[in-house]
């Protein structure tokens, strides 16, 4: 029933776009939102495990070509390149989440439909532009590679070796983490609120990512803090041989939805039914 309500009111007139107030974000929300992302997570945990696994899946396939290339060095940047489209995936949990908090029934064709007819073609926008970032992540990758060993593909094991034990590697991978993570904080900047608000109200994807823009800003040193913890607990997920994405890509999932919630106000009609 619910998600013929969501679909009639997406068809219908056109509802009265509100401007996106955004709050500041506290430390102490973002360990709410772990916990409570984390119930989520429990309470419906196959949605978590099929998107966690997904990307496991593509993140082992994706090894599996580069040692057939031989391209070792290239590993590590498309893993944690990967990242950067998971807020598209995750888009599903998002739903939950929303649809945990309000009661409302879960089903796998309902939650696709709800995140269809709610996201639409803004959503497919916001898809392309995560993807453009990750090839903007890749290039880079790339570029800094070649300037610092050029044509050179030595194997895995020489590789991590020159890396971590010559004054060259050491410095590949201090620039390589620190522009990447300019990078990587950049794109979290346009995208930490921006795929759930396209979800839960009817705005356009540059509007969004203004508003993610607006939220980072509001709160510098929280948001900081929530890109930090977003990197450790993918890092824990990588050293596990992938398998701990199983784990973390949902509880980040499930806690950016609640993240979301305590960053932008609510509309004042929801607020009222809320009430």
């Amino acid at each position: 029933m619910e998600d013929s309500v969501r679909q009639v009111e997406s068809v219908g007139a056109p509802r009265v776009r509100r401007a996106v107030v955004i709050r500041r974000l506290r430390i102490a929300e973002i360990a709410r939102a772990l916990a409570v992302g984390w119930n989520d997570f429990l309470t419906a945990p196959q949605y978590g495990l099929a998107v966690g696994g997904l990307h496991a899946a593509v993140g082992w396939v994706t090894i599996f070509l580069v040692r057939l290339s031989g391209l070792h060095s290239f590993a590590y940047p498309l893993l944690t390149g990967v990242a950067l489209v998971t807020p598209f995936s995750a888009a599903a949990l998002y739903e939950v989440s929303r649809r945990l908090e309000k009661g409302e029934r879960l089903s796998w064709p309902g939650v696709i439909r709800s995140v269809k007819a709610s996201g639409g073609r803004d959503l497919g926008w916001m898809c392309l532009v995560s993807l453009f970032a990750f090839i903007i992540w890749v290039d880079f990758a790339t570029f800094l590679y070649l300037m610092f060993y050029g044509l050179q593909t030595p194997d895995l094991m020489a590789f991590v070796r020159q890396a971590l034990t010559t004054s060259k590697g050491l410095l590949f991978l201090l620039a390589g983490n620190l522009f990447g993570g300019v990078i990587a904080f950049a794109i979290f900047s346009i995208t930490v609120v921006s795929y759930p608000l396209l979800l839960d109200r009817d705005v356009d994807f540059a509007t969004a990512m203004i508003s993610s823009v607006k939220a980072v800003k509001a709160s510098p040193a929280p948001m900081l803090a929530w890109a930090a913890v977003i990197a450790l607990l993918l890092a824990l997920g990588l050293l596990t041989a992938l398998l701990g994405l199983l784990v973390v890509l949902p509880l980040l999932g499930h806690a950016t939805w609640h993240v979301y919630r305590a960053v932008v106000e609510p509309e004042p009609e929801a607020a009222s039914a809320a009430v």
